[in-house]
């Protein structure tokens, strides 16, 4: 059976970009017909200054919006990144494989990192090596795709390269993975600057829709959502981005095509309303669902601990194993590196 990984960090609030570009496909596609295992990856949080109590905090809401947005724990695995050691131990090994060119020319390290050095400042070394765990995370269980959004594809080449290099110099160890991307709403645009994506980290503003925003508050946004010059509805990623944003969101959300439903439009406003109640109404049973889940903290926790034990027990033999052809001298009585 075909085995999908995926992870969601816990550095803000889960937006809609998030739903529509990854959950949604999690709940209703990918756990249906694969062995598939989502993670919160709460290490990834990390690399950047952070409230250690508000990581702790996102780290279980993104949980609970995973199970309330349909992931379930009897058809896939569920849990979080830090308590699976496994992720750790194989992050080490694979940094030994990677090169520093390699990691320098990630965008997002290259991007921070100058952001930083203009400010006077300097970023984190896990920024530059956190691609290598990603890896680890998805090597560690012989994944065979990993479903992500447009920007995170060089992660997954960065994947398949290290398992590639490990595989020849130390001999088979990693199945090669590759990515797998959503046909509609891959990459969720902000409602104010439709030419970056809209996301969790940016904390806040009007162009972001977060899963938990009240309907009005969700409505607001949406009719406030910036659009192009000239009056046509027009379906036109380079031209209109605005309009476009606000056509893939409604078709992601309906069923429906961009391109057709722009040629059922005759004006901005008329498309901004019917976007905003789509969106209210795919969230509606998500809110409801989280709401019981937070009445239940129990339940939450025990398909935590449960995913625990799957993750460690199907990780933990690809580990020793990589651990073992790297040329580690096995723990006596026990896995490697132990």
């Amino acid at each position: 059976m075909t085995r999908v990984f995926s992870g969601i960090k816990p550095t803000g609030h889960l937006t809609l970009g998030n739903y529509l570009g990854a959950m949604r496909r999690w709940a209703a596609v990918d756990q249906h017909r694969a062995d598939a295992l989502f993670c919160v990856v709460d290490l990834h949080a990390l690399t950047v200054d952070h409230d250690p109590a508000r990581v702790r905090r996102l780290s279980r809401q993104a949980a609970t919006l995973l199970l309330a947005a349909g992931v379930d724990p009897e058809l896939c695995t569920v849990f979080v990144q830090s308590h699976v050691d496994e992720h750790a131990r194989l992050s080490y090994v694979l940094e030994c494989v990677a090169t520093d060119g390699e990691m320098r020319r990630m965008i997002q390290y290259k991007e921070k990192a100058a952001r930083e050095r203009r400010r006077g400042g300097s970023v984190r070394l896990s920024l530059l090596t956190y691609p290598v765990l990603m890896a680890a995370d998805i090597l560690a269980y012989g994944t065979d795709e990993v479903p992500v959004g447009d920007d995170q594809a060089p992660h997954v080449e960065l994947t398949r390269d290290l398992a590639v290099r490990f595989n020849q110099r130390y001999g088979h160890t990693f199945v090669v993975p590759r990515a797998t991307h959503p046909a509609v709403a891959a990459r969720v645009m902000n409602l104010q600057d439709p030419l970056s994506k809209m996301g969790k980290s940016d904390d806040v503003g009007p162009g972001i829709v977060y899963l938990l925003d009240e309907p009005d508050v969700v409505r607001k946004k949406v009719m406030r959502a910036v659009t192009d010059s000239g009056r046509d509805v027009v379906y036109d990623r380079e031209e209109r981005p605005g309009v476009a944003n606000l056509l893939e969101i409604l078709a992601a959300c309906s069923g429906g095509d961009p391109k057709t439903l722009g040629d059922a439009y005759e004006s901005y406003g008329t498309l901004k309303k019917d976007t905003a109640e789509a969106v209210v109404e795919v969230l509606r049973p998500l809110r409801e669902r989280h709401k019981e889940l937070c009445a239940d903290p129990g339940y939450v926790e025990g398909v935590l601990r449960d995913g625990t034990e799957r993750a460690r027990a199907m990780a933990r033999p690809v580990v020793d194993a990589a651990y073992r052809a790297i040329g580690l001298l096995p723990a006596s009585g026990g896995g490697a590196g132990r």
